[in-house]
């Protein structure tokens, strides 16, 4: 294959690693009673935190496109089921931010802990360099994506 060709594979690669999670997370969904938003909102609260970018209320609004007033509930409802709980944000003590809580990391723990087992015995044949070359990949892809969602949505 030749370089646009490559590229192109890519780019199908990962629409189509896009769709089977985007499945995966709908098949979580169900299993534990969420709707599509509460599993958006459990997903983008650990990306942003695994990033060392925790979300407040309004920013995980802001990025579901949901008002504030479906927003409060929404967060009501996952507090109270054990998914998610609000702290003080560390850095200013006058922002709150949405974590995981202790029941919302074990049921994903459970759910998802297989997925992990499998990811690995699917890699293991993969060196280091190759796997360290995926990341990279991965890491520009999604800059790539989050800059030009930007692109569309800036005022």
């Amino acid at each position: 294959m030749d370089r646009s060709e490559l590229e192109s594979a890519m780019a199908s690669d990962m629409r189509a690693f896009a769709s089977a999670s985007e499945q995966l997370g709908r098949v979580f969904a169900a299993q534990n009673e969420l709707g599509a938003n509460d599993f958006q909102a459990l997903l983008r609260i650990m990306v942003a935190d695994v990033e060392g970018k925790p979300l407040t209320v309004g920013r995980l609004g802001a990025s579901l496109g949901m008002s504030s007033a479906a927003m409060t509930y929404l967060v009501e409802r996952m507090i109270a089921s054990g998914h998610i709980r609000r702290e003080p944000d560390p850095s200013d003590r006058r922002r709150v931010i949405l974590r995981y809580d202790d029941h919302g990391m074990q049921v994903a723990r459970a759910f998802f802990g297989p997925l992990g087992a499998m990811t690995r015995a699917a890699l293991a044949d993969v060196d280091d360099a190759d796997l360290a070359a995926a990341h990279r990949v991965f890491g520009r892809m999604t800059e790539v994506i989050r800059a030009y969602e930007r692109s569309l949505t800036e005022d």
